[in-house]
């Protein structure tokens, strides 16, 4: 919940503000950072993290929100950007400012994209979130560590039949907060 609340924090403001015009130069550089999050592996990411903050609750959160920012991100951009430019001039021509335009068509217009992305990144945390024991964050991997350790199959099983669960059971509040959040009128 944290990592996912600090990559909602970071990401959808970010996304937003790189579909600006003003702001276009600076997402090659931005969507770079993202992307390299996204490509170290999940283990070698909570390494830096230990290696970098240390041991602990933190740097587990500062790993998760790292690597999972670029579904957020990317899909907040590509859910303004295919908002039909005609659907903006229309509101601009009828009086409203960027920003008006931005809150009252390109945001409603985009949400379904964006909640994919944040969907995403959730599921990805869960499932990244078993390796936080490794440094110390603790979460459902230690029941699967521990399962290791003592060559217990059962206590394996169960860690990770949690850890499934939550990752079903939380994709599942993510889909029924979509259909909740998604403007009236979209299909």
């Amino acid at each position: 919940v944290a990592s996912t609340a600090i990559v909602l924090a970071v990401a959808i403001p970010t996304g937003i503000a790189l579909t600006r015009p003003v702001a276009r130069k600076f997402s090659p550089p931005v969507l770079w950072v993202a992307n390299v999050g996204q490509s170290f592996p999940a283990y070698g990411l909570f390494v830096v993290a230990y290696m970098w903050i240390g041991r602990g609750f933190i740097p587990s959160v500062l790993a998760l929100a790292f690597f999972s920012t670029l579904p957020v991100l990317r899909n907040t951009m590509v859910g303004i950007d295919q908002v039909d430019k005609a659907v903006i001039e229309a509101g601009r021509g009828m009086g409203l400012t960027r920003f008006q335009a931005l809150r009252s068509i390109e945001l409603p217009l985009a949400v379904p994209v964006m909640l994919a992305g944040v969907r995403t990144a959730l599921i990805i945390n869960v499932g990244m979130a078993a390796l936080a024991f490794l440094i110390g964050g603790g979460g459902l991997g230690v029941t699967i560590s521990a399962g290791l350790k003592l060559q217990q199959n059962l206590v394996i099983i169960t860690g990770a039949a949690l850890t499934a669960i939550l990752a079903l059971t939380i994709d599942w509040i993510a889909a029924m907060a979509e259909q909740f959040l998604r403007p009236k009128g979209l299909k």
